[in-house]
Order: C-alpha cells, then structure tokens, then sequence
C-alpha cells in the first residue's frame, strides 16, 4: 500500500477526509445500519476508476436491480460499521478490503428519502487499491463496472430523471453513465464524494 498512499489523489481525500468529522443520521427507532465501500483504483493521471453494480433482481429486494455501491447490513459479528463494509464487499465481488485496500475515512451518514423503503442508516467508506484486483460476483450482483471520476463527474452526466420504486413513480437527480442511472442513496454519496475528491 506503500505506492498507492503516495498518489496524488490519494493524498488529497486523506487530507480532505481528516479534515472533517462525518456527519451522523438521527437514530430515531425504528432503523438498522449498514455500510457501503466506494472503492477506487488510483490511475497514473490523478484520477481514478470507481467500482459500481447493477443490483440482482431479487424479490423482495428493495434495492433489486439498481446501481449502487458494493454493501451491505451491519451483523452482530461485525466489530464496527468499516467491518461490514469490508465484510459485505468481499461477499459480494470478491475483493478482500483488509489485505488489498487501504480505508481512507468515512462520509457522511444517510438515509433513505423514498418512504416506501426500509429505514436504514449507510455509512460510507473509502477504500482505495493498490491494484486491479479479480472480481468474483455473488449472486447479488448482476453487473459490475469500473467508471472514471472525471468521466462520472461532469456536468453532463447529471440529469433529472423519473424512477419508479414498487409503483412508486418520483422525480430524482441522478448521475447517468451509459446505462447506469444512479440516483437515490448513491447519488447522495456521489454528491458529497465529488464536493472532496477534485
């Protein structure tokens, strides 16, 4: 992880990351917590690849086919929220955190808008690599893809689009990459992972 701590970019989110407390959601019952990694692969020209997924569509899966952020609940075997999302990364594309990655800190807490969702606090992590790991997909993932910041970042990848959840049809910002159109929870932390990483 020597290298990878020296890069540019890296440096900047340590930075930027020290330099603010995450802010934490209200935890008013009933809710469960959860985490999410933003996993990044440093490139040679400051910039980075962001791993993204296309959700599984499973019934019964609030989040069945979306576009999000390798995650997933907190478990009482869990030490901490950073082990769920390190946990739940492994199990779900194949890459194990603790040894290939290195936690830069935490953004801010959210939870979810749409009220026909369960209530959940996420906490993000970021990670980044040192290199470009093997993905092994668990059957929650349909899809994966590795998208760049400065290509995600535009002003022209965000739109105002209409999603519909269990027949709940609503307005939402969102980013649009090719055919990932990531809005709701990922969209807020993308939002507020742009505001540091530049």
């Amino acid at each position: 992880m020597t290298a990878v701590a020296k890069h540019p970019l890296v440096a900047r989110l340590e930075r930027a990351l020290a330099g603010r407390a995450p802010q934490l959601a209200e935890r008013d019952e009933p809710f469960k917590e959860a985490a999410v990694a933003l996993i990044l692969r440093p490139r040679e020209d400051d910039d980075a690849d962001l791993l993204l997924i296309r959700r599984a569509v499973r019934a019964g899966d609030p989040w069945s086919g979306q576009i999000g952020l390798p995650g997933g609940r907190f478990e009482p075997a869990d030490a901490s929220l950073e082990a769920t999302a390190l946990r739940e990364s492994f199990e779900e594309v194949g890459i194990d955190l603790r040894t290939e990655g290195l936690v830069l800190g935490a953004l801010d807490e959210i939870r979810p808008r749409t009220p026909v969702l369960p209530p959940i606090i996420v906490r993000p992590y970021v990670v980044v690599l040192d290199r470009a790991p093997t993905l092994v997909l668990s059957d929650e993932v349909a899809e994966v893809r590795w998208v760049r910041l400065r290509e995600l970042f535009v002003p022209g990848a965000r739109v105002n689009t209409t999603v519909t959840v269990r027949e709940y049809r609503m307005q939402v910002d969102a980013y649009q990459h090719g055919d990932f159109t990531i809005w709701g929870m990922t969209e807020r932390i993308l939002s507020t992972f742009d505001g540091l990483w530049r």
